[in-house]
């Protein structure tokens, strides 16, 4: 048991890893002409993690362009850093709960 959520709370936290490149590559473009705002759909991501389907990186569509054609927008590239961050703390939570649990079954088996 604990393989398989070690290794879903592995492929949770490699999903969010991704994201987190993506969002720091867009605040980094802020300022290119043209560019446009790359997230992924978090689910089917966390579902291609699991399956070992191949991922994909979508634009963002809907957002506002800047006369230069770029539309990434601060607020929500900060919102996202925000909301990652907050399911990497989940993530690692789980990690560490569970890694708890093996010790204690170590120790009382001895």
């Amino acid at each position: 048991m604990f393989q398989r959520v070690a290794a879903n709370v592995e492929q949770y936290m490699n999903v969010l890893s991704a994201r987190q490149k993506l969002v720091v590559s867009n605040i980094a473009n802020v300022d290119t002409p043209n560019f446009k705002t790359k997230d992924l759909d978090f689910r089917a991501e966390l579902n291609a993690a699991v399956t070992g389907s191949p991922s994909s990186v979508l634009e963002v569509s809907n957002l506002p362009s800047k006369n230069d054609g770029n539309n990434v927008n601060l607020d929500r590239e900060s919102r996202m850093l925000a909301e990652n961050a907050m399911r990497f703390n989940l993530a690692t939570s789980l990690a560490r709960e569970e890694i708890k649990n093996i010790r204690s079954a170590i120790q009382d088996g001895k």
